[in-house]
Formats: C-alpha cells, structure tokens, sequence
C-alpha cells in the first residue's frame, strides 16, 4: 500500500489558498484514479482507497486543520503498518519559488506545521515529502496571513500547471521510487522557448 498525504484546513473558508495546494494535489489524483469513489470519514480524516496502474494506493486529506496533520498520519501509519518509504507527504512551502517542484527523502519540516507535526508523530525526519513553492514571501506580510492567502490571477495558471505536474510526479513515485521522482522533477520543466534557444 502506497499512501499519499494532501495537507491543507478544511472547510470552504480555507478552498484556494495556498495552504491548501496539497489538497488540491490529491484531488486530482483521485479525479484520476478514483473518479466517483466516496470518501471514508476514517482516522481524523478522509481516505480514498484506489488502485494506480496496479499498487493499491491510499489517498489521503487531514481533517484535523494543518498544525495537528500528525493525528491522522500517525493513525494511518499505525493501522496499515505503513514502511515510511510507502508514505508520501504533499504540502506548500513559501520558501521555494512558485510552482516549483522539490522532492526530498527527508529532513526538517523547514517551518511547515503540518509538516513540523507529522515528524514529531512519527518521531522521525525520514519521511519522504513532495513540497509546492508557494513563495516568494511578501514583503511586510506574516507568513501565517501570507499562506492562508489566495493566489492571484497572474500565479494562479502556473499553480494550476503546477497541481497537474504534482500529480504526475506522485504517480512516478509510485511506479519507480524517490530517486527517479527526485531526478525528473526537482528539476525545473524546460519550456518550449528554452528548446528553441539551445536549437539555435
């Protein structure tokens, strides 16, 4: 069993903002793979169970609002004996530019707090994570208005494009592990201008 996490809040009030981008992440995995399947209110949370081109896989939306995301990870982990290396955690972070993908096998929740409450559940650094840039950080603004903020209407196409890249890549690390994701993703994707220019 793979498990993919989407972290975010729950509620309308909380639709579209930037610390919502792992929840949207993971509905459109589940628009893909688990199209009409009811969700189970299970483990503080909602879980869809699915099938990915033949692994079963387990996604997942925290409903315990992001500073408390540990309670429904922790319980999942517990109740399918999940290895770490099956458990995949989306969430935002305003550090990295926007729409830019960065996978990492571990490490600090580097002031993500659903993330920061997931290691300490867990008790350990070493759990794979899939970061969305939200960033940068706006001048004069606190970052806990700043991620709670909606993007505008020129961000908001390159997060959506970004949302559809998140998915395939969770899909890649399904079929072919961390290290491949790692190698195709982190990356910045080559625009259409970039080839022209290295053409010439």
């Amino acid at each position: 069993m793979k498990v993919i996490v989407g972290l975010g809040n729950p509620g309308r009030r909380y639709e579209g903002t930037r610390h919502n981008i792992g929840f949207q992440v993971v509905a459109e995995l589940v628009r893909r793979f688990a199209a009409g399947s009811r969700p189970k209110a299970k483990f503080d949370g909602e879980i869809i169970e699915s099938n990915v081109d033949g692994q079963p896989t387990c996604f997942v939306y925290p409903l315990t609002f992001m500073n408390e995301s540990g309670r429904c990870v922790g319980q999942i982990v517990d109740f399918y004996k999940i290895i770490l290396s099956d458990l995949l955690v989306v969430c935002d972070d305003f550090q990295l530019p926007l729409a830019k993908l960065r996978f990492r096998p571990d490490g600090s929740h580097g002031g993500q707090n659903g993330l920061e409450d997931i290691l300490q559940r867990l008790a350990t650094f070493e759990v794979p994570r899939l970061r969305i840039g939200i960033g940068p950080l706006r001048t004069g603004w606190n970052p806990a208005d700043f991620v709670l903020s909606r993007f505008d209407s020129e961000e908001r196409p390159r997060m959506e494009a970004a949302v559809v890249r998140a998915a395939d890549a969770a899909r890649v690390w399904i079929h072919d592990g961390l290290a491949v994701a790692m190698n195709q993703f982190n990356r910045d994707p080559i625009e259409p201008t970039d080839v022209q220019s290295k053409d010439r």
